[in-house]
């Protein structure tokens, strides 16, 4: 059974800085590509960025790219997403996602699996 479950959400700052984890389990990471999406109320879903299994491959949404940094926990089957400067602008509730490919992308529906979600908020 696949399970994906985030953590390190929570009420920050602007211009502090956040780390997002996802535990993966249920399969090897080593023939995924792990992306992090973020949804907004009223907003649809973004991909905001993602890492390959090799660590080959990463992709940075523009509206990210400089901030956000993506890695992998091998050992601990587990990704990260650290969030640095953040803006009010980045208030959603993060997922992350696997599917089965050597390449990142961002098209949300070829993803197979999602975790739960963990909520962002990013307000003084």
């Amino acid at each position: 059974q696949v399970q994906l479950v985030e953590s390190g959400g929570g009420l920050v700052q602007p211009g502090n800085s956040q780390r997002l984890s996802c535990v993966v389990s249920g399969i090897n990471l080593d023939f995924y590509i792990i992306a992090w999406f973020r949804q907004a109320p009223g907003k649809e879903r973004e991909g905001v960025s993602c890492i390959s299994g090799s660590g080959s491959s990463t992709y940075f949404a523009d509206s990210v790219k400089g901030r956000f940094t993506v890695s992998r926990d091998k050992a601990k089957n587990t990704v990260y997403l650290q969030m640095n400067s953040l803006k009010p602008e980045d208030t959603a509730v993060y997922y992350c996602a696997v599917h089965s490919s050597w390449v990142c992308h961002n098209i949300a529906t070829q993803y197979d699996y999602w975790g739960q979600g963990t909520q962002v908020t990013v307000s003084s």
